[in-house]
């Protein structure tokens, strides 16, 4: 009996223990600016107590946000994705100055539709995410923007 009170016990505990973080998530959003433009909208959504970084990190530093579009017939690409302001720190476990985002990031793609037809714009965004004690090995995740 003592020894199944063990087995639950340990077993419990790994269960507990191993669970994967997941404190970023993500949405997406369209602003149609006109039949020709629009933005894509990627809002990251961050826990408390996490640090999501920047598309501009120094060399040595934590794995960069970035967003790779899968291409298609139907848009072009105007320009680099943009990021909001976040905060630029003289990051301690880095030893570097390292912009990152708390609680929320906006990043935005302006695109040249080239057709008046609904579609779906496919990227993938990596990105890692940090607290005070550790970092998460960085992660992709499948966007979906949908043009109406």
């Amino acid at each position: 009996m003592k020894n199944l009170v063990f087995i639950l016990t340990v077993t419990l505990s790994t269960i507990v223990y191993s669970q994967i973080h997941d404190p970023v998530k993500w949405q997406t959003n369209v602003n149609k600016i006109s039949d020709t433009e629009a933005v894509l909208i990627a809002t990251a959504k961050i826990e408390a107590g996490w640090h999501l970084y920047s598309q501009s990190v120094p060399d040595n530093g934590p794995i960069p946000t970035s967003f790779t579009f899968e291409g298609n017939s139907y848009y072009l690409k105007k320009g680099n994705t943009k990021e909001g302001a976040g905060h630029t720190v003289n990051d301690p476990v880095f030893e570097m100055v390292i912009k990152f985002f708390d609680k929320e990031a906006q990043f935005k793609q302006r695109v040249k539709l080239k057709n008046n037809e609904s579609f779906d714009i496919k990227a993938v965004v990596e990105f890692m995410v940090c607290n005070d004690t550790q970092c998460l090995a960085p992660k992709e995740v499948d966007l979906v923007f949908k043009i109406k």
